[in-house]
C-alpha cells in the first residue's frame, strides 16, 4: 500500500470515527430529552462546539418548554452556519408566535420565489399579509388559492377578511356567503354574516345565521346578543330568558348581560329580580347612571319616592349626556309628591338634555298650566309642543290644541294680550 493510500485510508477513519462520536454524543443528548430531562441535555450541548445541530437541537428543545424567544435566538444561529429550509420554517413559526409578522413574512416570500407551488406556505403568507393589513396581496393570494383549490372555505374566507380591510363590502359577503355554502358548519363566516347583514338593516338574514350559528355553538357571546337584542327590540321578553340566563351562567360579571336582564324582568313587571340585577349593575360597574335610572323606575312603580328620588338624582350626577330619562323621572316624582315647582324644574332641565323629548315638554306645559293663574307661560309651552311634536301624540295634541283656544280666548275676553 503507497503511503498516499495510507493517509487517505487514516483522514477516512479518522471522519468516521468523529462523525460516530458525534452521532452518539446527540443520540444520548436526544435520549435525555425524550425522558423530559431537557436542562441535562442543553448542558450536554453547551458544553459541545456550536454546530448548525446542536443550534437547532437548542431551538427544538426551547420550543418544547414555550421560550420562543430562545428558540428565535438559536434558530438564527443554526441558519447563518447553514442555509436549511426546514429551519427557516421552524423560524418563521417562531416569529409568527412572537408577534413579529414582517419576519416571517420575508422567510415565506424567500422560499415561495423557489417554489410558489407551495400551497400551505401560500396560505401562511396570505394570512401573515392580512395581520398587516396588507390587503391587497393578501387578496392576490387567496384568489390564486381558491383558482388552485376551489372546495376549500378557508380561502373564500380569508378573501372576505381582505375585502374587508378594503372596505368592498359587497365582495365581503360574497365570499363569506361562498365560504358558508363551501362549509355549512363555518362558524366565523357565519358570525360575520349576521353581523354584516345587522349593519345593513336586514333582520331576517341576520336571524338566519344567528339561528344557524347558536345552533353550532349555543353559547356564542355575539350571536346571542344579537339575538337577545332583536327579541328584545320586538318586546318577546320572556323569549329573551333563557338566553339570556344561559349567557349569565357563563359570564357572571358581563354588564351587558346583567342590564339586560334588569330591563327583561323591569318589562315583565317583576320588580324584584329587575332590582336585584340593577343593584348588581351598579356594583360592577359604579359609572353606569342607567343602573340608578331603572332603580328610580322601579321605585316610582313601588311608590317608594324617597328611592326614587334618590336613585334618579344619583343618576343625574353619574351621568354626563342624556339624561333627560333621569330628570324627567325627578319630575314625575316632585309632580306625584306634589312639589310642582321642582316639577317643572325637572321637566324643564329634561327638555334642555333632550330637545326630543315631547313627553317632557308637555309635562312642563301642563304643571304650568295647573300651577299659575297666569297662563303666559303655559301658552307659551303649548304652543311650542304644537310646532315641534305636532304628530307625536294624536290625543295630547287634541288637548293642547284645546287648551291654546281657550286660553286665547280668557286673555281676548279681558282685553290683554299673551305676548
Amino acid at each position: 500500500m503507497s503511503k498516499m493510500k495510507e493517509r487517505i485510508l487514516i483522514v477516512l477513519l479518522f471522519v468516521i470515527v468523529k462523525v460516530g462520536a458525534q452521532t452518539s454524543t446527540f443520540s444520548a443528548i436526544d435520549s435525555l430529552f425524550e425522558k423530559g430531562r431537557y436542562k441535562l441535555a442543553l448542558k450536554e450541548l453547551d458544553a459541545k462546539q456550536p454546530t448548525f445541530l446542536s443550534n437547532f437541537k437548542k431551538a427544538v428543545i426551547y420550543e418544547s418548554i414555550d421560550n420562543y424567544k430562545k428558540t428565535v435566538e438559536f434558530l438564527e444561529k443554526a441558519i447563518t452556519i447553514k442555509d436549511d429550509e426546514k429551519a427557516k420554517l421552524k423560524l418563521a413559526k417562531n416569529y409568527r408566535r412572537l408577534k413579529q409578522s414582517k419576519k416571517a413574512i420575508l422567510i415565506y416570500e424567500e422560499i415561495l420565489s423557489k417554489d410558489s407551488l407551495n400551497l400551505v406556505l401560500q396560505y401562511q403568507l396570505g394570512k401573515l399579509y392580512l395581520i398587516q393589513r396588507n390587503a391587497e396581496k393578501g387578496a392576490t393570494i387567496f384568489k390564486y388559492l381558491i383558482q388552485m383549490d376551489a372546495a376549500n372555505a378557508n380561502y373564500s374566507y380569508h378573501l372576505g377578511l381582505a375585502f374587508s380591510l378594503k372596505g368592498q363590502r359587497d365582495l365581503m359577503i360574497n365570499s363569506f356567503i361562498d365560504t358558508f355554502e363551501k362549509d355549512t358548519l363555518h362558524l366565523k363566516s357565519i358570525t360575520i354574516l349576521a353581523k354584516s347583514f345587522k349593519k345593513l338593516k336586514d333582520i331576517d338574514s341576520t336571524q338566519l345565521f344567528v339561528d344557524k350559528g347558536l345552533l353550532l355553538s349555543p353559547n356564542h357571546f355575539e350571536l346571542n346578543q344579537l339575538k337577545i337584542n332583536q327579541l328584545f327590540k320586538d318586546k318577546k321578553y320572556k323569549e329573551t330568558l333563557p338566553f339570556l340566563l344561559n349567557i349569565d351562567s357563563l359570564h357572571k360579571k358581563d354588564t351587558y348581560i346583567t342590564n339586560v336582564l334588569g330591563k327583561v324582568y323591569y318589562n315583565l313587571d317583576s320588580l324584584d329580580t329587575s332590582k336585584k340585577y340593577f343593584k348588581k349593575l351598579s356594583y360592577i360597574d359604579s359609572e353606569d347612571y342607567k343602573a340608578n335610572t331603572y332603580l328610580g323606575h322601579i321605585a316610582m312603580k313601588e311608590k317608594d319616592y324617597k328611592a326614587a328620588m334618590i336613585n334618579y338624582t344619583v343618576a343625574t350626577y353619574k351621568g354626563q349626556e342624556d339624561r333627560d330619562e333621569e330628570y324627567y323621572g325627578l319630575g314625575m316624582m316632585y309632580n306625584k309628591t306634589r312639589n310642582p315647582r321642582r316639577a317643572m324644574k325637572a321637566f324643564e332641565q329634561a327638555f334642555k338634555e333632550n330637545r326630543a323629548n315631547d313627553s317632557a315638554l308637555y309635562q312642563l306645559a301642563k304643571i304650568s298650566d295647573d300651577y299659575y293663574k297666569e297662563k303666559k307661560i303655559a301658552y307659551k309651552h303649548y304652543i311650542q309642543y304644537l310646532e315641534t311634536f305636532n304628530g307625536a301624540d294624536e290625543d295630547i295634541a287634541a288637548f293642547v290644541r284645546s287648551r291654546i283656544k281657550e286660553i286665547k280666548k280668557e286673555y281676548f275676553l279681558r282685553g290683554e294680550s299673551l305676548k
